[in-house]
């Protein structure tokens, strides 16, 4: 009797956990500031992965040990869409900085979990921000292990070059460049602004452009206006001296 070979399923490593990005409109405001200002950081990096809400998964064939952060880069990997970060295709590289923003459905178990998790598989720098009471913690990687960062004010992260700071309880992130981290009706309105004004001065420069125009053909107007009344007495000066000459001479 012939035995038919079995050849197990494939391992499926699936792009949602099921949870929201985000519990409330706090916490999605702080994900997307965060998210947008890092990929604005390194839009010029090819090599330079940033991403938020996407499940990383460390160990090639275990579609259970995973994790999202609310915010990941990864330096060394290339930009482009991805479904999950699976540690083994993107060369064994772990994301070396991850993001959380707490929202009160956190748990300290649970942040815990996040933080042992991300001390196992590699992160180099781990951020975590809890909007609500205006709590910043960060961890370094040192000696092999996460440690905490003991003043997080003021704090400039190796990888990343982004200082951070706390106004009373608001975070603020700035880049190398001095500019602050932003949410998006922040740099829209800063884009719809600046639109406006390359609007108007496209419109201006339109305008004196069109004046000119018009003084330029009212000057040629005048100048032909000058030929022709120009001409014109030319051509009565000398028919007058064609009559003077008609008229008979004195003593004629």
């Amino acid at each position: 009797m012939r035995h038919l070979a079995y050849s197990a399923p494939p391992i499926l490593y699936p792009d949602s956990d099921g949870q929201p990005m985000a519990d409330n409109t706090l916490q999605f405001r702080w994900i997307v500031t965060l998210v947008g200002g890092l990929q604005r950081l390194f839009a010029d990096e090819p090599d330079v992965f940033v991403a938020g809400d996407l499940l990383w998964y460390p160990v090639e064939g275990d579609n259970k040990t995973r994790v999202a952060p609310d915010a990941l880069v990864a330096f060394g990997r290339p930009k482009g869409d991805r479904g999950s970060y699976r540690q083994w295709e993107e060369q064994g590289i772990a994301p070396q900085v991850v993001f959380e923003v707490l929202s009160p459905g956190n748990s300290e178990a649970e942040m815990r979990r996040k933080l042992a998790f991300y001390d196992r598989y590699g992160a180099e720098e781990y951020y975590e921000y809890d909007p609500d009471n205006g709590q910043l913690k960060g961890w370094l990687r040192q000696g092999g292990k996460l440690s905490e960062i003991l003043w997080m004010r003021g704090w400039v992260s190796p990888r990343l070059g982004i200082r951070f700071d706390l106004d009373e309880k608001e975070l603020r992130v700035a880049g190398p460049d001095g500019r602050d981290f932003e949410d998006y009706v922040s740099v829209a309105q800063r884009a719809d602004k600046a639109e406006r004004r390359a609007t108007a001065e496209s419109q201006a420069r339109e305008t004196a452009e069109q004046r000119a125009e018009q003084a330029e053909h009212r000057a040629e107007q005048a100048e032909q206006r000058a030929q022709i009344e120009s001409q014109a007495r030319l051509a009565l000066a000398a028919e007058l001296a064609r009559l003077r000459e008609l008229l008979p001479r004195p003593g004629n």
